[in-house]
């Protein structure tokens, strides 16, 4: 069931003409991974990897985002990553606040879809607004909120930490948390008896 919805939302998302931003696309980078998965990453937007591809952080920075589920114990393959924008702004710019709000309504069916249980918002951006619009990534990254049924949280964007090395140490840290924020909440599930 979960599958064809998805099917469906992405095949719409492909054919999506509704800003400029499509005009300019190699591909529609919809998102990758488990639909059914208790474990949601949000970017901004595509990169130009990402755009040929059509596949969410495959370039320089989804590879650092790789070496960061390794070293925690997440396997990319039991998440489910996708952007706000399903297109690449020009040059890799920031998405315009209209940009965002032609697209956004694509991530909310995709999250209604699959009702992650935590929700790791990659960058400031993202993060602006998902989380809050004044979110200040340096000071913020790694609190975790609640909004709705979803535990929040934002981590610094991979591309980020390949132009500032500093801050890899509080990346793991915070990808840390992440992983120790799933593991409790399965263990919570696996307490009420419900299955994995």
């Amino acid at each position: 069931m979960i599958m064809e919805a998805m099917d469906k939302l992405q095949r719409e998302c492909l054919s999506c003409r509704d800003c400029p931003l499509s005009q300019g696309r190699h591909n529609v980078v919809f998102g990758v991974g488990d639909p059914e998965s208790e474990l949601m990453f949000i970017g901004e937007g595509p990169g130009e990897q990402e755009d040929l591809k059509g596949v969410p952080f495959v370039g320089r920075a989804g590879q650092l985002l790789d070496r960061y589920f390794y070293a925690v114990g997440i396997d990319r393959n039991d998440v489910y990553i996708a952007n706000m924008l399903k297109c690449r702004p020009p040059k890799n710019r920031d998405p315009l606040p209209e940009e965002e709000d032609m697209c956004i309504d694509y991530l909310r069916e995709q999250v209604r879809l699959i009702k992650p249980k935590i929700i790791v918002c990659l960058g400031r951006i993202s993060a602006m607004r998902l989380i809050k619009s004044d979110y200040r990534i340096t000071k913020e990254h790694g609190q975790w909120v609640k909004r709705g049924q979803f535990m929040m949280t934002a981590v610094y964007h991979p591309a980020l930490l390949l132009r500032d090395p500093r801050k890899k140490e509080e990346m793991l840290e915070d990808m840390k948390s992440v992983k120790e924020k799933l593991d409790m909440l399965r263990e919570i599930a696996g307490g009420n008896g419900s299955e994995e």
